[in-house]
């Protein structure tokens, strides 16, 4: 891949870049619906896959009937809003294609809103302190 661990550890790096950024993503199904069963469920945890296309790392996932957890890293060059963008649009075409039923049910698969929150190893309370100490050096 573009970016690797650094000795193992929670950083990965570019050319010019060393970072860890990580999201909680969120989104459901159109009226929230409970339509992420079955085979369905299996399927698009296979396909969430393209991830790695995108260059974001799939840290955790669970799929509840009308509603998708990701927790996911990526590269700093890839926007929340993208990130969820590709996953929505991907896994709403093969779905749909695969799963008459869903087109059946739904006008689209998802929403268009979503959840997101920024995920750090490093507090607010931390950080805030770290750049307020700086004027005492």
């Amino acid at each position: 891949l573009y970016y690797r661990t650094m000795n193992g550890k929670r950083w990965k790096r570019s050319s010019t870049t060393v970072y860890n950024i990580g999201y909680h993503l969120i989104w459901c199904p159109k009226y929230r619906r409970n339509v992420l069963v079955g085979k369905i469920v299996e399927r698009l945890k296979n396909i969430l896959k393209k991830a790695e296309d995108i260059e974001t790392e799939i840290v955790e996932m669970e799929i509840m009937p009308d509603h998708v957890h990701l927790f996911v890293k990526s590269d700093p060059r890839n926007s929340p809003h993208f990130i969820v963008q590709q996953f929505k649009g991907y896994t709403s075409r093969v779905l749909r294609e695969e799963f008459p039923s869903l087109k059946s049910r739904l006008p689209s698969l998802w929403t268009r809103s979503y959840y997101c929150e920024s995920v750090g190893h490093i507090s607010e309370e931390t950080i805030k302190k770290y750049i307020e100490d700086q004027k005492r050096k």
